[in-house]
């Protein structure tokens, strides 16, 4: 599932073709995704400006002007295409959802398991919708650091890794950059959640936005479906540090273990780890 980086990417590549313009024709091929599309859909975005678009976690945030607010999520394999001067090709079967705007650019809604879904948000407080309010806080925000992570893990007798995941800790925080964050802070995804207090927790934090900066800056990880409005690929998989790397020598670290990086299930997910590094 695409995670901070790769809706931040999506976000930021959707920006320049959709803000400030009108969509002047929505095309919506199927009545569903995950959910049934909301009601009057096209009917209510076509003709309606852009204001601006935004992300919370890994939902993507869509204004329009008069206050309608359209909160979507890519699901496993949902992702959106920017096709320029009225050159879009012939939709495909897989092609739900089109936005034409009034200079000709159509940004297409692509989705094969139909996991990914659009609804609308409550008038003048997005943040009220229930996919939103139990959100935890943005990691790349000026209020996220070790004393707020510290404050979400208070109390919790699991490992750190799992806790990680939890979407009331950290918005926005999947299984790929909490391994990589883990790695960097040098601690262990065994470790117990509430332990993670005072230089621990201000590592942690550290770490985490120095991932998902970095994870942005490469346009996100493509490793099944994820692809930027442009339709090329993110290449930050090519940069991990441990995920997906078990039995390869750990980046970095002395630590002379014959197996390197190692990986092991916590909660359902794959965890990868160099257990000489992390502690």
């Amino acid at each position: 599932m695409p995670e901070l980086p790769e809706v931040e990417t999506v976000r930021r590549g959707l920006a320049p073709v959709l803000e400030g313009r009108r969509v002047a024709t929505v095309l919506a091929r199927r009545p569903d995704l995950r959910f049934p599309l909301p009601d009057g859909f096209a009917r209510r975005l076509a003709g309606r400006r852009v204001e601006g678009l935004g992300r919370r976690g890994k939902y993507l945030l869509v204004g329009f002007e008069r206050g309608i607010c359209l909160i979507c999520h890519l699901g496993m394999s949902g992702r959106f295409r920017v096709h320029g001067g009225g050159a879009a090709p012939a939709p495909g079967p897989h092609d739900h959802v089109d936005w034409i705007t009034d200079d000709g650019t159509c940004v297409r809604f692509h989705d094969p398991r139909r996991f990914g879904f659009m609804l609308w948000a409550p008038p003048g407080d997005p943040e009220s919708h229930p996919m939103l309010r139990a959100l935890g806080p943005e990691p790349l925000s000026d209020r996220f650091d070790g004393a707020a992570l510290a404050a979400r893990l208070a109390g919790r007798r699991g490992p750190i890794k799992p806790a990680l995941l939890d979407q009331a800790v950290v918005a926005g925080l999947g299984n790929i950059y909490a391994c990589e964050a883990l790695f960097l802070a040098g601690l262990s995804p065994r470790r117990r959640a509430s332990t993670v207090v005072g230089a621990r927790a201000d590592r942690l934090a550290a770490a985490i936005r120095r991932v998902l900066e970095a994870a942005i800056a490469a346009g996100g990880s493509s490793l099944r479906d994820h692809r930027r409005p442009d339709g090329e690929l993110g290449y930050f998989q090519h940069g991990f540090a441990v995920y997906g790397r078990a039995g390869r020598p750990c980046p970095g670290c002395d630590c002379g273990r014959a197996d390197g990086i190692r990986r092991m299930v916590q909660a359902g997910r794959a965890t990868f780890h160099c257990a000489a590094r992390q502690r």
